[in-house]
């Protein structure tokens, strides 16, 4: 068998020789097809302020005409940037931490920005972390941090730190953040339930959740509506579920075993409200004749649930801190800003007046 010929290869021809390979446009090309500089084509293409709209408008036509790609190292390195934010958080699986990283992942993409992620293990590192957030010099731009708490009950201005911290929880004096009434939103939920004619209510917490202040700000607004209605509360009514679907169920069984079970139960998260209504399901305990049942959150899954429940714009919350940031790095001598963000109470099927004669006596 004959071996194959070898294809011939083309020679190249003079129009080959003479047509030179297209050039890559550059930011000088950019530059002189706008009419404008080419730090201004810099600032244009980055977002970033000072550069009026329609020169921006200009900027951005001229860079498609000419298929012109920033080259991102480049840029990075002209504006001594990283163009990296740091996002630190105890928890990465729970619905609270992942709707605020949506919310954070949209508008660092939006702007330009690269996210590193870093566990901290507990809502206590807040002190450890702040301390030693210098290891993160030179590698990010910036630090945003989701739920982490220092130790002290009225903590101290924080050292010089090396980069510009944006919190979502705790409110940490000198550097911006944003956070929930946890207090005034709890109180609001205990008054629904007082309003419907509750008074044997049951609050489902867990009062050592992972040294956040969180659980008990929220009691402190459950103890207060409590109080403001002469409403006395029972020791045993409030049991702790450990913010966990699991705990929930648990808890709620152990409150309709009591030989004066509540009419009402207030859990501090969704999550335990869930365990709460299956553990009524599966004892026939109707809600919410029998018992209601209020959450605190408004995951997805609420509303098809029929939960009542205390709804908190966590991926709002994530996207603003990233804003924020985003802000602070651009202006770098503007004031911290600290936020609040409303918490609305959602009104669903499983709340309603007890049954006659039953929940008037505290």
């Amino acid at each position: 068998m004959e071996p194959k010929a070898r294809p011939r290869r083309r020679k190249p021809t003079i129009d080959d020789v003479a047509r030179p390979r297209r050039r890559k446009p550059t930011i000088d090309d950019v530059a002189r097809e706008a009419g404008v500089s080419v730090a201004t084509v810099s600032r244009a293409l980055r977002g970033l302020p000072s550069v009026a709209d329609s020169t921006r408008r200009r900027v951005v036509e001229a860079a498609t005409r000419l298929r012109y790609q920033a080259d991102p190292s480049a840029a990075r390195l002209a504006s001594g940037r990283t163009m990296t934010i740091a996002l630190v958080a105890p928890f990465f699986g729970t619905w609270h931490t992942g709707e605020a990283l949506a919310g954070i992942e949209e508008v660092l993409s939006d702007r330009g920005y690269d996210l590193l992620i870093t566990a901290s293990g507990l809502a206590s590192d807040g002190d450890h972390f702040l301390e030693t957030v210098t290891a993160l010099d030179r590698r990010v731009d910036g630090v945003l941090t989701i739920d982490l708490y220092r130790h002290t009950p009225e903590p101290a201005p924080l050292p010089a730190l090396p980069l510009p911290v944006v919190t979502i929880g705790e409110l940490l004096r000198g550097h911006s953040g944003v956070a929930i009434p946890d207090e005034e939103a709890a109180e609001r939920a205990t008054r629904h339930l007082l309003e419907l004619g509750h008074r044997r209510i049951a609050l489902m917490t867990s009062p050592t959740q992972n040294a956040s202040p969180v659980p008990e700000l929220r009691e402190k607004g459950f103890r207060r509506a409590m109080a403001d209605a002469d409403a006395g509360v029972d020791p045993s009514l409030v049991v702790d579920g450990r913010f966990e679907l699991e705990g929930g169920a648990e808890a709620m069984a152990a409150l309709l075993a009591l030989r004066r079970p509540p009419t009402a139960v207030f859990c501090l998260s969704d999550l335990m409200a869930f365990g709460a209504m299956q553990t009524c399901r599966e004892l026939s305990v109707a809600v919410p004749g029998d018992m209601s049942i209020m959450g605190f959150d408004d995951q997805e899954v609420a509303s098809a649930a029929g939960l009542t429940t205390m709804r908190q714009e966590v991926r709002a919350m994530g996207a603003r801190a990233a804003s924020m940031l985003i802000d602070r790095l651009e202006k770098p001598n503007s004031a911290a800003v600290h936020e609040q963000s409303g918490v609305e109470l959602v009104v669903r099927a499983s709340t309603g007046p007890p049954r006659p004669g039953r929940g008037r006596s505290g």
